[in-house]
């Protein structure tokens, strides 16, 4: 009896320690995360902050100093005298790559751990569209960067892939995508694995914009909000709770299909544009262009943008006035329909279209008009073509993450096996 005895207390011992561990671990990546988000001046503030006690958050720290990613700076007074040691990301334990893979172009950004970005690379994909030669691409990018920044391979640790199309972050695939012939159910995940030999994560190219934006940009720190893109097509990457939206097919934001008042009624076929994109586009908006010319009989100017059909509505001219204000209306139907569905006060505008403050002015007087139950804000994103890079990194950031905790980084390794933490 006393022999059980003792084997029960050991291995309830081994229990509480690894209960206890796994505490510590928490309460590490809490730590982690708000030295990302804030700069602090001693470790009080950080228990103020995180609500952990002093003790949890020693533990805390001391964990992430043993694992590299933390390093304590000089020794500060604080008022009451007693010295507190200040923190910092340690920027150099690794680095990482993000990608923003578009219909026409590809970049590529290389940070260090503490998103800093060290340079950037990009590429035309016209002509070099299919998989392969993508991700081949990627490969030559990544090669040229860390010669240019003079940073050893072996110093990788992760990198993220934002890729147009809807994508199952979950399994690394895009699933389809109109804008880049070929790209049907490509493992987008395990190619990049393959090729740079470290973690990868992949996710939609408006979803990671939104990421990023929640990182750095109009959004920061806010855990219910709408980044929607508007350019040739409309997408939204939405925040719930502060979890990235997927939807059980990985379709949700897919709003360009969304049917609204002044949109087409019929189903979009496979390969067409949504009801709402097919009208609010910059193809759309140029059509309606095009049509107001037509129907006043009017001498028809130069092509122009949509942006630049906006912003002819300062010089007077009235046929861009009534198509701003059809888009405007066009458009605060949409946000007040998706903020009453959400409850979501703020929409982030992006998107060669989105960013444009005409657009963003008239479609906000149009739903001032509409307060209740609220009135959802629009703002422009503060990030501007960079947002999908910056959410890139931050995916990296947290797929390294996700890797050092679960296994020791051995640099220098190959692919990991593991699923990267993604938001979902």
């Amino acid at each position: 009896m006393a022999k059980k005895a003792t084997t029960l207390k050991t291995h309830c011992h081994s229990c509480g320690s690894r209960q206890r561990d796994l505490m510590t671990e928490i309460d590490a990546r809490e730590v982690l995360c708000l030295l990302r988000e804030h700069d602090f001046d001693s470790r009080s503030e950080i228990e103020r902050l995180s609500g952990l006690s002093s003790s949890r958050v020693s533990a805390a720290v001391a964990l992430l100093i043993k694992k590299g990613l933390v390093e304590s700076l000089v020794q500060s007074k604080s008022k009451g005298g007693r010295r507190s040691g200040l923190l910092r990301i340690n920027a150099g334990y690794g680095h990482v790559i993000g990608v923003d893979i578009g219909g026409s172009n590809l970049r590529i950004a290389l940070a260090d751990m503490n998103g800093t970005v060290l340079g950037k690379w990009s590429t035309s994909t016209k002509r070099t569209s299919s998989p392969d030669m993508v991700v081949e691409q990627i490969r030559k990018g990544v090669k040229y960067l860390l010669q240019q920044t003079s940073v050893p391979a072996r110093s990788l640790v992760a990198v993220a892939a934002g890729a147009p199309g809807i994508t199952d972050g979950d399994a690394g695939v895009v699933l389809a995508t109109s804008y880049l012939k070929g790209w049907k159910d490509v493992p987008l995940r395990r190619l990049l694995e393959s090729a740079l030999r470290i973690p990868a994560a992949v996710e939609n190219d408006v979803k990671i914009a939104a990421i990023g934006e929640n990182w750095l940009g109009a959004a920061r720190g806010i855990r219910n909000f709408v980044f929607l893109a508007i350019g040739t097509g409309i997408a939204a990457g939405i925040f719930v709770n502060g979890q990235l939206l997927h939807g059980t097919e990985w379709a949700a934001g897919e709003v360009g299909y969304m049917i609204v008042p002044g949109t087409p009624e019929t189903a979009a076929k496979r390969g067409t544009p949504g009801s709402l994109e097919s009208v609010l586009g910059g193809d759309g908006i140029q059509e309606q262009w095009w049509h107001s010319r037509n129907r006043r009989r009017a001498p028809l100017p130069p092509e122009l943008s949509a942006t630049e059909i906006f912003e002819s509505v300062q010089t007077g001219d009235r046929l861009a006035q009534s198509v701003l204000e059809r888009s405007a209306r066009i458009l605060a139907y949409a946000v007040y329909n998706i903020s009453v569905v959400l409850n979501c006060s703020l929409f982030v505008l992006g998107g060669g279209v989105g960013m444009s403050a005409a657009l963003c002015g008239a479609a906000q007087r149009i739903l001032d008009q509409y307060s209740e139950p609220a009135c959802p804000k629009l703002t422009i994103s503060s990030l501007g073509p960079d947002a999908q890079l910056i959410g890139a990194i931050r995916l990296a950031l947290l797929t390294a993450e996700s890797r050092i905790w679960s296994q020791d980084v051995r640099r220098g390794a190959g692919p990991s096996r593991l699923a990267p933490s993604h938001p979902s």
